[in-house]
């Protein structure tokens, strides 16, 4: 594959960035990986990662991807006391790849900088949790100087094999995203109402999700979270958290651009409902760090419902 003589540098091991770089390594690149928790990459040394311990060590890559939490994260993986950009040595990688979430202004105040020092930066988020990767249906979506997406592409398709689409150049791929997860919130909140008040009505879950799934309206996403909404596993995929602060990124956007997005505000503060309601349980801050489809047990809450699980196994539509 074209790409596969470049060096590769890799930074974060979260729930998406382990099974990204061990597409990579197992299509036989050549990826060395840093992460803040050095126990946490060393199992893809099996796949013949190079874990190293200075993020300086990955400024002689030819380019470095980056999937870390916030903006103020990849702000010190780039250029803090110990960034990529201290270890140079007169060397810095051509192009930075950044597949994190992160606000607009934060991510053009990353390409300026890094412009300065001569190199391209792209933004490249995905769309999919860890299962979808594993089942090689990631997408990606990617902005930036087109000729260096050019020459990334084909490492991208490797870890994102379900397509790569470039929209243009600087943070165009940031507003997809964001607006790909204020899409996310508001489906699964309409997806558990709807699920709920069929439920009360005497409609077992996993019959009416499996009607849903096998119609025009059912999606690589409703069948993915249908097995959460049936049998109350709410095993993480993305936080509450995460997905308010998206909401949030999106409602901004609508303001600034004088885009009304009246479905949105009303999902957002359904969803903030779910953080009074974390209160009630015995440890709140590590029940919102359960997946955001614990929502249901919230609205269900409203609805004046007690959830039971109904031991069904749910086919995701991931199998492979």
């Amino acid at each position: 594959m074209a790409g596969n003589t470049q060096k590769i540098g890799w930074i974060g091991m979260g729930r998406m960035g382990f099974p990204m770089a061990e597409r990579l390594l197992k299509a036989g690149h050549d990826v060395s990986i840093w992460n803040r928790t050095r126990a946490k990459a060393e199992p893809l040394a099996k796949s013949g990662g190079k874990i190293v311990d200075n993020l300086g060590d990955l400024a002689s890559c030819d380019v470095v991807f980056s999937i870390v939490s916030t903006g103020k994260d990849l702000e010190e993986v780039y250029f803090g006391q110990n960034g990529v950009v201290h270890g140079r040595n007169g060397k810095l990688p051509a192009v930075f790849v950044d597949c994190s979430t992160i606000a607009l202004d934060e991510s053009t105040a990353i390409r300026s900088k890094l412009k300065e020092l001569g190199s391209d930066y792209l933004a490249c988020p995905v769309s999919g949790n860890a299962k979808v990767i594993k089942a090689g249906k990631l997408s990606s979506v990617i902005s930036g100087p087109e000729a260096a997406c050019k020459t990334v592409m084909p490492m991208i398709e490797t870890y994102a094999p379900q397509g790569v689409s470039y929209v243009g150049d600087g943070e165009l791929a940031r507003v997809c995203k964001i607006a790909h997860n204020v899409m996310l919130g508001v489906v699964i909140e309409n997806l558990i109402e709807i699920t709920l008040l069929a439920n009360k009505m005497g409609v077992p879950r996993h019959a009416f999700l499996a009607f849903m799934n096998n119609g025009v309206m059912g999606s690589m996403f409703t069948r993915y979270k249908s097995p959460a909404l049936v049998n109350l596993d709410w095993t993480t995929t993305f936080t509450p958290e995460l997905l308010r602060k998206d909401l949030d990124l999106g409602l901004a956007l609508g303001r600034e651009w004088d885009v009304p997005m009246p479905v949105t505000a009303a999902t957002r503060e359904v969803l903030q409902n779910h953080f009074g309601a974390a209160t009630l349980k015995p440890n709140p801050d590590e029940y919102l760090q359960k997946d955001f489809a614990a929502l249901m047990e919230t609205m269900a809450l409203a609805a004046g419902m007690k959830l039971e699980s109904e031991n069904k196994n749910v086919p995701t539509g991931l199998e492979s």
